[in-house]
C-alpha cells in the first residue's frame, strides 16, 4: 500500500506560525489605538463657509480658508498615542525641568524638531495632517460632519480644556472624555504639532513653509472655532511656547 506521508503537522506548524505574525503586526502598542485607515473627505467644502460664519458669529472668512478644497485622502492603517506626549514621558528621553507634580501634563516648551526626535527615538514618528484628521474624527468617514472630536455641540467646560473652561494652562493629559476611537484630547488643552509643513490651503501645488509646521487641535486658549476637527493653524518650528505639544504616530 501506498503510504501517504502525514502533512498534518506541518501544515499545522505553518498555519502557527502565520498566526502569530499577523497577531504581532496587529497588536497594538501600549498607550496607542489602532486607525484602519481609508479613504476620508479631509478639508470643508466651500459652500459651507457661509454657514460656518454664521456659526460662529464671524466675518472673517479668512478664518476657514486653509481648510479648502475639500479633498479625498487615503491612508493606510496606523497607530497614533491615545494622550499627548506629557513631561513625564519626555523627560524619560530628555531632562526638562517641570514643576512637581507635573508630570502628567502636556510637554510644552519644545521645538518641532525636538518633538520628531523624541518620536523616533521610541520608534514612532509625528503623525501627518491627514492622519490627525481622521484621528481626531474618530478615525471613520462618517466623523466627518461633526466639527468636533465628540460631535457638532458647542464645547463647554466638561468637555475640553479651551479659553471657555476658564483654566487659562494646560491640564493633565486624559481628564476630559475620549472620542468615538478612544483617543484624549483631540480638541483643546495644547495644540499639536504634526509632520507637515505648513501651506496656504489645499490647493495642489501650493507652496510650502518648512519653517512653520502645522498644528491642530486648539489650546486652552482656543476659541470654539480653533477646537474644530478641520480647523488648520501653523508654529514655528524653531518656536518652542507654552501652548503647543504633540503626540506620536506609527505604522
Amino acid at each position: 500500500m501506498l503510504k501517504i506521508p502525514d502533512l498534518t503537522l506541518p501544515l499545522a506548524a505553518l498555519l502557527l506560525t502565520a498566526h502569530l505574525a499577523s497577531s504581532a503586526q496587529s497588536a497594538v502598542p501600549t498607550g496607542m489605538v489602532r486607525l484602519a485607515g481609508g479613504t476620508f473627505t479631509m478639508g470643508t467644502d466651500a459652500a459651507k463657509i457661509d454657514g460656518l460664519m454664521a456659526r460662529f458669529g464671524t466675518k472673517r472668512r479668512e478664518l476657514f480658508a486653509a481648510e479648502l478644497p475639500a479633498h479625498d485622502v487615503t491612508l493606510r492603517p496606523f497607530f497614533i498615542d491615545r494622550t499627548e506626549v506629557t513631561n513625564g514621558d519626555f523627560n524619560n528621553w530628555m531632562p526638562k525641568a517641570y514643576a512637581p507634580g507635573d508630570a502628567g501634563l502636556p510637554v510644552t516648551f519644545i521645538t518641532w524638531m525636538q518633538a520628531s526626535a523624541y518620536c523616533a527615538s521610541i520608534g514612532k514618528r509625528l503623525p501627518s495632517e491627514a492622519e490627525w484628521e481622521f484621528a481626531a474624527a474618530g478615525g471613520r468617514d462618517g466623523g466627518r460632519a461633526a466639527e468636533y472630536p465628540w460631535g457638532d455641540a458647542t464645547p463647554e467646560a466638561s468637555t475640553a480644556n479651551w479659553q471657555g473652561a476658564g483654566i487659562g494652562k494646560p491640564t493633565r493629559v486624559g481628564r476630559y472624555p475620549p472620542n468615538a476611537a478612544g483617543l484624549y484630547d483631540m480638541s483643546g488643552n495644547v495644540w499639536e504639532f504634526v509632520e507637515d509643513d505648513w501651506r496656504n490651503d489645499y490647493t495642489p501645488g501650493s507652496a510650502a513653509s518648512p519653517d512653520r509646521k502645522v498644528i491642530r487641535g486648539g489650546s486652552f486658549g482656543g476659541s470654539p472655532v480653533n477646537l474644530r476637527v478641520r480647523y488648520r493653524d501653523s508654529h514655528p518650528a524653531s518656536g518652542p511656547g507654552p501652548h503647543v505639544g504633540f503626540r506620536c504616530a506609527r505604522w
